[in-house]
């Protein structure tokens, strides 16, 4: 019986270990999303700056596919970070569950 509780009690802890290894996947995601967002920020920031120094229409050709890019980046960044969000909160579920099965990982995992 002790056996097959160790077993057990071992299994579930290797369970949460892989658990956590899927939150900091999912705060790495995020920490990757937030730096594609970053970077459009920083290249309006640098185009506003600078704005005195050009003719908007003259340099149009140039704006508009920037533009279109920059969208594409907060899309990006945007759709990263609610998706490690979802995973995020999916994994903390999933480790609560385990928690309440085996209460040894209580000790462990805060």
């Amino acid at each position: 019986m002790s056996i097959e509780r160790n077993e057990s009690d071992s299994i579930a802890l290797s369970e949460a270990q892989v658990i956590l290894a899927e939150k900091r996947t999912s705060l790495a995601l995020m920490r990757t999303g937030i730096a594609v967002l970053a970077l459009p920020m920083s290249v309006m920031g640098l185009l506003i700056a600078t704005s005195k120094y050009y003719d908007v229409f003259h340099v149009m050709h140039l704006l508009i596919p920037l533009g279109v890019l920059i969208l594409a980046l907060i899309c990006l960044g945007t759709a990263l970070v609610i998706r490690s969000i979802i995973s995020f909160r999916n994994d903390d579920k999933i480790l609560r569950q385990i928690k309440s099965k085996h209460s040894v990982i209580g000790k462990y995992v805060g």
